[in-house]
């Protein structure tokens, strides 16, 4: 043999704009090749991260698409995050017929006729209720894989953010887990950690940085701009002057709702970043000190991207909703770098295993 040494090269299905990649990427994956039907994810995608974009739904994909991304003799890695929505708390009223279900199984089959060494899923710990998702498990089991599932707290892996989330790791290697925090060698981060003063330049509310297009925040209207003033960090609305307070909130239904327009708390992580985080009235994403909702580029900052990281192409418009849905929907770096490092981590001790596999022409 040439070579002892064992690389992992990766596909990540339904990839939006990288995080996960990303993350495996520091982590040390060779991630190849992002898989998304979402063509505002390619430009993310293909300007921060090494690895090429295919612009198709997983429901067309063959294993034939796929495959030749592979490098030869590597460790093979099939990732994803199906579109959680469905199996989100905050959508109660999906029908066992959801659509996206069909997304789930189709990820299913692709890894049982790919049959790559290792398997890993994101997604909302909804999920875990749902038979979809114990259909998944017994697919993976009885195609000859190890299956360990954790609901994670992505705080405790250096997310700056309240977020927990569903893991799941396969190996058909022997029996796979994830690293626990004091493994992962990393500390909780807070708001003012990531955000705080000399982060990132002050805005006012409507305003942009001149020199990061991404670091702008929504305007607010005379109203809001006063109920942002009333709001204390880590209130609600609640603490607001009666003269504030919207009507719909006054009535007995709308007491059930006191995360809407609140402000983050500096020495505390962020709520979950959401599609719509941008917009004052949409959660607790009022800056903790400043009077305005967070800017994109602070979100993005709150999902571990790097301050760095290009969400649209310098001569293209920036528009809110897309980029806001581009960085909610997606895996934070963080989390898929710890992801990534037990993944190596299984590999390494794995490795006399492996190097038989490969010798035995078993591995891709």
């Amino acid at each position: 043999m040439t070579s002892q040494r064992l690389s992992i090269s990766a596909v990540d299905l339904f990839s939006g704009a990288g995080g996960l990649t990303h993350g495996l990427a520091k982590a040390g994956v060779n991630v190849r090749v992002g898989v998304d039907v979402d063509p505002a994810c390619e430009y993310p995608y293909t300007a921060n991260n090494k690895a090429k974009f295919l612009l198709k739904s997983v429901g067309d994909l063959e294993p034939g698409d796929l495959t030749s991304f592979f490098l030869p003799g590597s460790v093979r890695l099939l990732a994803g995050c199906a579109p959680c929505q469905t199996f989100s708390s905050y959508n109660q009223k999906a029908s066992t017929e959801d659509d996206r279900w069909w997304l789930l199984r189709h990820f299913s089959r692709l890894a049982k006729e790919m049959l790559p060494e290792l398997v890993t899923m994101e997604n909302v710990p909804g999920l875990l209720d749902h038979a979809v998702f114990d259909e998944f498990v017994a697919s993976l089991e009885e195609s000859g894989y190890k299956v360990s599932k954790q609901v994670v707290n992505c705080q405790d892996y250096g997310v700056p953010q309240h977020r927990n989330r569903l893991v799941l790791l396969a190996s058909r290697i022997g029996p796979i887990s994830l690293l626990t925090p004091e493994q992962f060698k990393t500390k909780p981060r807070s708001v003012r950690d990531v955000i705080g003063e000399g982060k990132v330049p002050a805005l006012a509310a409507g305003t942009a940085d001149p020199k990061d297009r991404l670091h702008q925040c929504s305007g607010l209207s005379s109203l809001n701009l006063r109920r942002v003033k009333a709001s204390k960090p880590g209130g609600t609305w609640r603490d607001w002057p009666e003269e504030l307070v919207a009507e719909c909130h006054k009535k007995e239904s709308g007491k059930t709702y006191p995360g809407v327009y609140g402000r983050m708390t500096w020495d505390d992580a962020a709520p979950t970043m959401t599609t719509q985080f941008y917009g004052f009235g949409n959660g607790r994403f009022g800056h903790p000190s400043q009077d305005r909702a967070i800017s994109l580029r602070e979100g993005a900052i709150l999902q571990s991207f790097p301050p760095s990281y290009q969400f649209v192409a310098p001569d293209a418009p920036v528009h809110m909703k897309t980029i806001g849905r581009l960085i909610g929907n997606a895996v934070p770096v963080a989390l898929g770098e710890l992801i990534g490092k037990s993944i190596k981590a299984h590999v390494k001790d794995h490795r006399e295993t492996l190097l038989s596999l490969r010798a035995e022409g078993q591995l891709a």
